[in-house]
């Protein structure tokens, strides 16, 4: 830089003349630098800035630990701007209050005690009121510094000396993360889960060639303290492959129906870092402006429990369209941005996953060598030592001889001995403080032990420092150690999300059991969790049901295959088999409003897997509505499914669909109406439709009938139908005879009021309902098998204003409390002229079944 100096006259001042752009470039570079090494970045090995790393050292140097009781906020503090932090004492007090924050850090550094702040965004008290002592983690971060581990630097007035870094004994920057915003860059790294981390690192010891997708198989993204839920796995592994990436983060939302049919969404997490209170008071404003509508009142009901925000739905909106609006316009969704910026040896640096690992583990194994030269160098000198003193002890009459005939002090003792046996200073000195009452053999055997346990200790430690594999062996272990200790579950799950390339395969494929409840709860559990059996995969056994709740539907399905939903509304919806909620055995599951976009008053009513590889042009979606048309789809016109769904079945004015099942094209069904008809065909007499189409005739209906049940007949098994007023039997489906689709069918049951019809055998329990609420349970084969013109057993009994309206298959429970069906002595059997009757009508009924009518078009 050119300068010039010139004296003023008279004066005898000197001038220095600088150019100014000069001047400003050199200064505000200097700045910069300070600025990005002393305040607002992260260390690459510790993951802490000087102020941070300042206050653990000074809480460690002053004995503010676990094991000691809390301390002022203020005396730490204070302690630490005047030894180490020439700043001002709120830049100190907020970076401890921040290390103290269950809801910033995922493992706090600094236990507190007082208010440390709050996730609604209340400031702490001042640091006058509240206490603080070291965390046990904090603690582990401080282990061996004594021990020559790092290197030393002079505090800022050159009278102490500060660690440059901490020993680190777990990996703090990717554990607790960290945020700062320097000169010209910044730093954002998100939290993780220290038991992924962990193994992570292991998995890097164990094949440092490991790929990024090998290290996700171990720390699957981040895990933030408060929780929430991670969208997509494509913005971790951008984060993680360039040290750059952006996160999708959702709070925590469940739909839930009331007992009085209107729905409430509760949010239970929050995105990391959102202030709660500013998000509810958003709510409200975006409620009040009209931008969201379906809202009817908002609620904080957070306590020490837990955060619970209660957002009530209005009657006629859609719970599932007033979430994701939420989503759309509040932080209930918010952006994570991922910058993995750190400094490494002074140098900013932003680094991937793999090497900010690889840069903690060098790190490491450079402590684990200092420490071990270290006490390397500590068991040698105390080894010469003790050679001395047992040397001294063999000829003890001769030293002490030496030293009374010296003529003078202590000193002279020294030098006699040193130079009459040829011990060194050290050993000299150690022989003349050694104490007479130590000459006892059983001392002198204690020095010979402690001598050869120095001399083994000596031996481990040259050994670990001149193989690298014992020095990778020591950091596992104490790693693995860390984890067992401190390790917890992760906090924040990760969904998928469709459209993403590569989602499929970070997911391994696996066989679950899927289940879905007549109240619309829905999850995914391991298939090893039950016991199975042998019925076509799809008997479970081992669920409980719990809030006169119960299973529908159940099957076994990988984690790959399709399931479709299907709604009354002729709607069908579709989800990867791992886009369902996991839930454990006894769980309740979560509500399907909070997976499908369903619309206003839309009911799923069926659930279906599609194996992955099925054949899609020769398998059918195939549909009964409840005005008796069917219509079979080919499976292959459902590839493309919306998230909002995709029609499957145009439905007239007043309709709705019954029944819906995948069949393979020659499967057999018997369509049952309320009234008591029933007609036996096989499902290729319905020609193949498209999706646009209203079906063709099923069967004919009589004024006021209407479609009750559909079922696709089975070897071996009977068919049961069961009536609203709690009557019940079985027949052999040989009993209906096949025809031709669209006629009026046979007799079912002669005194009409059918409720349900299920295909039924030995190894199937019933759940009943009735209207009222009630809910029973008998095993299938307990119903007697008769006639179609038999009048079947009591199977539950039911109040004068009651009825009964369901009938569910379940798979028997022999431990599960059942009932029984009763006789009913009111039952009238009919007469044999009374069935050659209705055998006569049910043979003239058949006649013109399957010819084309007008409406039978598509």
């Amino acid at each position: 830089m050119e300068e010039n100096i010139v004296m003023v006259p008279g004066s005898g001042t000197k001038v220095i003349v600088r150019d100014v752009k000069e001047e400003i470039e050199s200064a505000f570079l200097d700045y910069s630098m300070s600025v990005i090494v002393s305040r607002a970045l992260p260390d690459v090995r510790d993951g802490l800035k000087p102020v941070h790393r300042r206050i653990l050292y000074t809480m460690h140097i002053r004995g503010n630990d676990p094991q000691h009781p809390y301390r002022k906020s203020a005396d730490t503090v204070g302690a630490v701007l005047g030894s180490f932090h020439p700043h001002g004492d709120a830049s100190v007090y907020d970076a401890m209050v921040r290390l103290a924050q269950d809801f910033s850090l995922r493992y706090p550094l600094v236990d507190g005690q007082g208010n440390f702040g709050s996730v609604d965004g209340d400031p702490p008290a001042a640091y006058r009121y509240t206490e603080a002592r070291m965390s046990k983690m904090a603690c582990e971060m401080l282990t061996d510094i004594d021990k020559e581990t790092i290197d030393w630097a002079l505090n800022f007035d050159e009278t102490k000396k500060e660690p440059s870094v901490l020993p680190s004994r777990f990996p703090n920057l990717l554990v607790n993360g960290s945020q700062g915003i320097a000169v010209g860059m910044a730093t954002n790294i998100p939290p993780h889960n220290l038991r992924e981390v962990v193994n992570g690192i292991v998995a890097l010891i164990d094949d440092p060639d490991i790929d990024l997708p090998g290290l996700m198989e171990y720390v699957k993204g981040p895990d933030f303290p408060t929780g929430g839920i991670i969208m997509g796995r494509s913005g971790i592994r951008a984060a993680y492959a360039t040290g750059r990436g952006k996160i999708t983060l959702r709070g925590r939302a469940e739909i839930v129906e009331k007992k009085n049919g209107r729905f409430e969404i509760i949010v239970t997490e929050i995105p990391y870092m959102v202030n709660k209170a500013r998000l509810i008071e958003s709510i409200a404003d975006y409620v009040k402006d009209k931008k969201i509508e379906g809202i009817s009142d908002l609620n904080d009901e957070s306590s020490r429990k837990g955060m619970r925000i209660v957002i009530e739905v209005k009657k006629d909106a859609n719970p599932q369209v007033v979430l994701n609006q939420l989503y759309r316009y509040t932080q209930l969704q918010d952006t994570v941005g991922v910058i993995m910026l750190a400094l490494d040896h002074n140098v900013p640096k932003i680094m991937p996953l793999k090497s900010m690992m690889q840069k903690y583990v060098d790190f490491q194994d450079e402590v684990i060598r200092r420490r071990t030269q270290y006490d390397l160098k500590k068991a040698e000198e105390r080894s010469h030592i003790l050679e001395g003193l047992k040397r001294a002890v063999d000829i003890v009459d001769e030293v002490i001889y030496a030293i009374r005939h010296c003529g003078g002090g202590q000193a002279e003792a020294k030098v006699a001995i040193m130079e009459q046996f040829g011990f060194d200073d050290v050993q000299a000195d150690a022989i003349c403080k050694f104490p007479l009452g130590r000459l006892a053999g059983l001392e002198i055997k204690k020095i010979e032990a402690e001598l050869d346990e120095l001399h083994a200790s000596i031996r481990n430690y040259k050994e670990i420092l001149a193989d690298d594999a014992r020095v990778k062996a020591i950091l596992k272990d104490e790693l693995i150690a860390l984890r067992d200790k401190y390790g917890d579950e992760r906090r924040t799950s990760i969904e998928a999300v469709s459209g993403e390339v590569d989602i499929e395969d970070l997911i391994p494929e696996e066989q679950c059991v899927y289940t879905l409840t007549h109240a619309g709860y829905i999850k995914r559990t391991a298939a090893d969790t039950y016991t199975a059996q042998n019925r076509g995969g799809r008997g479970i056994a081992g669920l409980s049901h719990k809030d006169e709740d119960f299973t529908e539907e159940l099957f076994v399905g990988s984690t790959h295959d399709y399931m479709l939903f299907m709604t009354d509304k002729g709607r069908v919806y579709r989800l990867k088999g791992y886009q369902v909620p996991e839930g454990a055995r006894t769980s309740k599951g979560t509500n399907i409003v909070n997976l499908l976009q369903l619309q206003n008053d839309e009911k799923v009513t069926t659930m279906m897997r599609q194996p992955a590889g099925i054949d899609e042009e020769n398998s059918y979606i195939t549909m009964v509505t409840r005005q008796g048309l069917i219509k079979r789809t080919p499976l292959s016109q459902f590839r493309n499914i919306r998230k909002a769904g995709l029609i499957a079945l145009s439905l007239n004015e007043g309709d709705a669909l019954t029944w819906c099942h995948l069949t393979g094209g020659s499967d057999e069904l018997i369509v049952a109406t309320h009234d008591g008809m029933a007609i036996h065909f096989a499902e290729s007499n319905a020609r193949s439709m498209g999706r646009q189409s209203r079906g063709v005739r099923a069967i004919r209906l009589s004024e006021g009938d209407y479609v009750v049940g559909v079922c696709v007949c089975r070897p071996g098994a009977t068919m049961l139908t069961v009536t609203e007023n709690g009557k019940g039997r079985r027949s052999r489906i040989d009993d209906y005879r096949i025809t031709r689709r669209g006629g009026k069918g046979i007799r079912n049951y002669a005194h009409g009021g059918v409720a349900s019809v299920k295909i039924v055998d030995e190894t199937d329990d019933l759940i009943l309902i009735s209207q009222e609420g009630i809910i029973i349970r008998m095993h299938a084969d307990d119903i007697n098998v008769q006639s179609r013109y038999g009048s079947g057993v009591r199977v539950m009994r039911l109040d004068e204003a009651d009825r009964l309206v369901m009938v569910a298959r379940v798979d028997r429970d022999n431990g599960a409390e059942t009932a029984k069906p009763e006789e009913d002595a009111d039952s009238e059997e009919l007469s044999a002229e009374e069935i050659a009757r209705m055998e006569a009508e049910d043979a003239k009924a058949d006649e013109g079944a399957g010819d084309p009518e007008p409406d039978d078009a598509e």
